[in-house]
């Protein structure tokens, strides 16, 4: 006969997202709100990346990055979306144990790919203010793909280890995760061994893979101010700085909404404010970023495509404004 306790240690084989709980009858209506919102991700990057494919005035290396990043956004979102709109309809779902890994193993691969694109936009700008004279033999079409390549390899590398070890750990009877995706503090709770090498690991693949890209953006831009700055004419100050303020300002909203989600104290009493928190980088921020590099960019607006499809996605934009909660 199998004791008690070797059936509590028994390996699970599905975990339940109990999603947003109880909302009293508003799931709904913010199910109408964030299909709404998704949809209007989905629909902004596709013209981002429609019209930058289409116009070969916008092949320029600032536009190759973000084709990449929209493609990015789009694999971003439909990673934990889908999912959170479920939970919205039901607050319990099921998902398989590989599943859970799998949507775990692509969030984090996408939000590292993310950290590194930031980080190579962001020295792209710094050649374009500081080194204009050698920008086109720095950044040339073979440099851009180099470029790109290391970020889509390093980001899909970056969690593989982590991955591994917290989905070799044994999770005992509780397969309930207080939360509406497969991520990495919640998970961690669950189990019912020594977490203490995956605690290890996450922090070393953080440091490497988030505050490295960082740390880059910080350099590029503090390097971009000070060239800024000995410029000598307002308006030569103010173009320059137009280059990169749409890309400084998505720098900004994503790493400030990371910072808060996972320097935020971890507790039973601070799990709904997580849970509010994690929505600004996995629903908000997605939908705010094509509106920030679209609608401020003379380039984009004048772009081939401007016509119809752009018109749609202007009033698709300002529709999801209106509706974000």
């Amino acid at each position: 006969m199998v004791s008690t306790e070797e059936k509590n240690m028994t390996q699970i084989s599905e975990f339940m997202l109990l999603g947003f709980g109880d909302l009293h009858g508003l799931q709904f209506l913010l199910f109408g709100v964030f299909l709404a919102i998704y949809v209007m991700t989905l629909m902004s990057n596709i013209v981002i990346l429609t019209v930058v494919s289409a116009d070969h005035s916008l092949h320029t290396p600032m536009y190759f990055f973000l084709g990449h990043f929209s493609f990015l956004e789009i694999g971003y979102t439909t990673t934990i979306e889908p999912m959170m709109l479920r939970t919205l309809l039901s607050a319990h779902v099921p998902i398989s144990f590989p599943g859970c890994a799998c949507q775990f193993y692509f969030f984090a691969a996408l939000v590292a790919t993310e950290c590194f694109f930031l980080a190579v936009m962001s020295y792209d700008r710094c050649i374009a203010i500081c080194n204009p004279l050698h920008y086109s033999s720095i950044m040339d079409h073979c440099g851009c793909l180099q470029l790109a390549g290391a970020s889509w390899v390093a980001g899909f590398l970056a969690p593989i280890l982590l991955m591994v070890l917290i989905f070799r750990l044994t999770f005992c009877a509780a397969n309930e995760i207080d939360h509406f995706f497969c991520d990495l503090k919640p998970i961690m709770k669950l189990a019912c061994t020594d977490t203490q090498i995956a605690e290890m690991t996450s922090f070393i693949c953080t440091s490497l893979f988030a505050l490295s890209p960082f740390l880059l953006n910080l350099a590029s831009y503090t390097r971009i101010v000070s060239t800024i700055l000995r410029i000598p004419s307002i308006t030569g100050k103010q173009k320059a700085f137009s280059t990169c303020s749409s890309h400084l300002t998505v720098v900004c909203l994503y790493y400030g909404t990371l910072g808060i989600v996972y320097g935020f104290p971890s507790g039973p009493q601070h799990e709904d404010l997580l849970k509010l928190f994690s929505l600004l980088y996995t629903v908000l921020t997605p939908a705010l970023n094509p509106i920030i590099y679209t609608l401020r960019n003379k380039d984009v607006k004048n772009g081939k495509l401007k016509g119809e499809k752009y018109e749609l996605y202007i009033r698709c934009s300002q529709y999801t404004m209106a509706v974000q909660p």
